[in-house]
């Protein structure tokens, strides 16, 4: 037998279950059987999921693009096209200008306006942007020129130098003109600036001027009371008379503002700061400007119709001493300098001094009668000649020896007799000088009015101590000594108000911008003579005008009491200081009684006609006298006049 082991035989076991869908289990060895999954549309394959590697790949290399496109333009930016960048830059920055404040308007005494400002633009430039870098051209400022220069009323190479401004970003191409001039200019440039947009070629060569609002000054009334309200120069600033004295409270504060600006116009969508303008006050004169107006045309008339060198004339309430009216001829138009002389500019009435002549006799006689040397009633022997130092005195006219009061010594205006009335002030010749000169210093003369105007003169008034022998004869009747119109204004307001001087006043008060009125300070008021003598003087100043024998009676006002002095003096000539000519003048007040207006003329080297003050200026006198009473309603007192006697039966 072999002794393999014979074969065993498989005892059939339990059935198991089919496996599902007919399978059977694999043996060992079998290859696993598929599982079942979802039906193939077509019989395709399935999609497999690539690997991101590649995709990554491509990002990067895309990022890594766009890096070096920003590191090329930077590089290009910061490097290569800097200087070209920071020129545009440049255009596109913060600028700063001032705001300039309103300036306050002048009225008169009834708020009617005699200088007030209008809305204007002063043009301005940005020279940067003219240059062959900004504009592709080289001569953008002459073609600007040729543009701008018929609008601004200035020549093309003016406005072209003005543009070619190096270190700059702002030039002042013209002062405060009107909006219609900035229409102008901005209607060529809308034209030049369409124009640059549908051709390439075309320039704007206006796209950098710019218009600054600003004020100007303007003068409804031309040239009334030029010689009061000055005017206002290039700069804004006043340059002569009360625009001048007040121009700190008409200027008001200008303000500042801060803002960023492109192409020259500003970027309303960038923040700015803003100091705003405090404007000026509104300043009120004393003045009225219907009487001024009767003055001015009263004194231009005679002025050309004498072929006068000039004259002035002062309106002046006597209780208050404001000034109603202060006129001189010629005059000028503040509105339009260009047309003005020299010599016209100014107030002549307080800055020419010049001898007063018989007019300062009142001052004489205010000493005599408020020393009680002598009455109105006192008799006067008056010789043809009198012989005083080294010179002898006459009167104006030849006369046999007259027989006079004082009074009738004022009212014929005998400088002999004057002599001899002041010659009583004092035991000596000397102390009488130094008596006249007290009174004379107390009514004013040889200092300055109080209205602290520019260009105001005080006059010449030497001290007593110091008259030469001339002098302590000739200055009792006005020669020798040298006043302003004001001032001598001043002596008979003096007189009419009682004895007592009050400081002429030209303001009244000023408005501020919060609208609340100021009125200016109460004027000093001083006691020159009392009031018996004021009182006698007025009465013996009637008699010049009322008696037959008086100088003034072509002063006279139906209905009124006219208490007045002539005066014609000799002059000296300014342009050779040697005397040449007459100063002709009438001063006095109404009504004579109860007194409430002086009215003061003088005219200047009248070379047609007389020269007599109550020749030439007696008729002013009157003539704005009637107006003054009647603008201000002042009615006649009605009482009679006191007819002082004038001469005496020795």
């Amino acid at each position: 037998m072999s002794d393999r082991e014979p074969p065993r035989r498989r005892v059939p076991g339990p059935a198991r279950p089919a496996r599902p869908g007919g399978q059977r289990r694999p043996g060992p060895g079998a290859r696993p059987a598929r599982r079942p999954g979802a039906p193939r549309p077509g019989g395709s394959r399935p999609l497999r999921l690539g690997s991101p590697r590649p995709r990554l790949r491509m990002v990067s290399l895309a990022l890594t693009l766009v890096m070096a496109a920003f590191v090329v333009r930077l590089l290009q930016v910061q490097a290569v096209d800097a200087s070209a960048y920071a020129a545009k830059a440049e255009q596109n920055r913060y600028v700063g200008r001032t705001l300039a404040a309103t300036r306050g308007g002048i009225t008169d005494r009834n708020g009617v306006e005699l200088a007030t400002s209008v809305d204007a633009y002063d043009i301005t430039a940005d020279p940067t942007m003219f240059t062959r870098a900004a504009t592709k051209v080289s001569d953008a400022p002459e073609q600007a020129g040729a543009l701008l220069g018929p609008i601004l009323d200035q020549s093309p190479d003016t406005v072209a130098r003005k543009l070619r401004t190096k270190n700059t970003r702002y030039t002042l191409l013209a002062h405060r003109r009107t909006p219609q001039v900035w229409k102008q200019i901005k209607d060529l440039k809308t034209t030049l600036a369409a124009k640059a947009e549908t051709d390439r070629s075309a320039v704007n060569f206006l796209a950098g001027v710019l218009a600054v609002p600003a004020s100007k000054r303007v003068y409804p009334n031309g040239d009334l009371a030029a010689g009061i309200l000055g005017w206002v120069n290039a700069d804004g600033k006043g340059g002569g008379g009360v625009e001048q004295q007040l121009n700190n409270e008409l200027s008001g504060k200008d303000g500042k503002i801060r803002y960023a600006q492109s192409g020259g116009r500003q970027v309303p969508t960038v923040g700015s700061t803003e100091t705003p303008a405090v404007a000026g006050s509104d300043v009120e004169l004393t003045i009225d400007r219907d009487i001024q107006w009767a003055a001015q045309n009263a004194i231009a008339e005679q002025v050309k119709k004498s072929k006068a060198d000039r004259g002035y004339v002062i309106v002046q309430d006597t209780r208050t001493g404001e000034v109603l009216a202060m006129a001189d001829s010629p005059g000028f138009d503040p509105n339009d300098l260009s047309q003005a002389s020299a010599a016209a500019l100014g107030n002549a009435a307080l800055q020419d001094a010049y001898e007063p002549g018989s007019t300062a006799k009142v001052m004489s006689m205010a000493a005599v009668l408020e020393e009680n040397v002598a009455t109105p009633g006192t008799h006067v022997v008056v010789p043809n000649r009198l012989h005083r130092g080294d010179r002898l005195f006459q009167d104006d006219v030849d006369h046999a020896t007259w027989n006079l009061t004082l009074n009738g010594v004022l009212a014929k205006s005998s400088n002999i007799g004057t002599i001899l009335a002041a010659g009583q002030l004092g035991k000596t010749q000397k102390e009488a000088n130094k008596v006249l000169y007290s009174y004379l210093r107390k009514f004013g003369i040889g200092g300055y009015t109080g209205l602290d105007f520019p260009g105001e003169t005080r006059g010449i008034l030497a001290p007593a101590d110091k008259w030469s022998t001339s002098q302590q004869y000739t200055i009792p009747f006005g020669q020798g000594v040298s006043i302003n119109a004001m001032q001598a204004a001043s002596v008979y307001s003096t007189i009419a108000n009682g004895g007592v001087r009050v400081e002429p006043t030209l303001v009244r008060g000023a408005k501020g911008p919060d609208g609340r009125f100021a009125p200016v300070a109460q004027p000093k008021r001083t006691r020159v003579v009392s009031a018996k003598t004021a009182k006698t003087l007025a009465q013996m100043l009637e008699s010049v005008v009322d008696d037959e024998e008086g100088t003034g009676a072509k002063a006279r006002i139906p209905g009124y009491r006219v208490a007045g002095k002539t005066g014609t003096a000799n002059r000296v000539d300014p342009a050779t200081g040697k005397y040449h000519g007459y100063t002709s003048s009438f001063a006095g007040f109404a009504p004579a009684d109860k007194p409430r207006i002086t009215v003061y003329c003088a005219i200047q080297n009248a070379t047609r006609g007389s020269y007599f003050g109550g020749q030439i200026c007696g008729p002013i006198y009157k003539q704005v006298m009637e107006f003054a009473l009647k603008t201000l309603q002042i009615p006649p007192t009605g009482a009679g006049a006191a007819n002082l006697p004038v001469s005496f039966t020795p």
